[in-house]
């Protein structure tokens, strides 16, 4: 546990925007595992695993991860390597936590009708941690200013995450995650 908090503030070093949010993400995750049915010790496991999702992005470079704009072609290539990067920095462990820790950083950019990266994976092929992460990572990215973006309103955040239901993100997962929504606006405002 020490080890990864260490490896978050790394992280923190290359974007200042990111402390926040991956403590949200880490009880968003959490949150949503216990909603549908995860027990205690994976809910607890995929809170601290989720939080390095975008560790991977050590390797990027800062003219593409800190750029105030959108990104062009080239760019988007090169920053969605973050998922093999994550990947590649966290493999081979035998410890249960850096597995989940690589299965997340790997998938949450899959979506449900195969169209995500890195691996193009389908419907439950992409693992649930990843998937839950997906979800969670969708809904603090659209409430939060980012430097190619303002921050969205609540009301648009619910619309673009039932428009994305079933296509980008699990349908059942949303499901869960918009009838509890309360308690994911509670953390955002209590962790900003």
């Amino acid at each position: 546990m020490e080890l990864i908090q260490r490896l978050l503030k790394a992280t923190e070093f290359r974007d200042k925007d990111t402390g926040e949010h991956i403590i949200r993400i880490g009880y968003y995750t959490s949150e949503l595992g216990k909603l549908i049915g995860l027990d205690e010790d994976t809910c607890k496991i995929l809170s601290h695993a989720s939080m390095m999702h975008d560790i991977g992005k050590i390797g990027i470079p800062d003219n593409i991860l800190l750029k105030p704009g959108k990104l062009d072609q080239e760019e988007w290539v090169i920053m969605k390597t973050h998922t093999t990067k994550g990947a590649e920095i966290l493999k081979g462990s035998k410890s249960e936590l850096i597995k989940m820790v690589e299965e997340i950083a790997l998938t949450h950019h899959e979506k449900w009708d195969g169209t995500g990266y890195p691996k193009d994976l389908k419907g439950e092929d992409t693992p649930i941690v990843g998937r839950i992460t997906a979800i969670c990572d969708v809904f603090d990215a659209l409430l939060s200013r980012r430097p190619y973006k303002k921050a969205w309103t609540i009301e648009v955040v619910i619309e673009e995450m039932k428009c994305g239901s079933g296509t980008h993100l699990d349908a059942f997962l949303v499901e869960i995650f918009l009838d509890n929504i309360e308690i994911f606006i509670n953390i955002k405002e209590k962790y900003s």
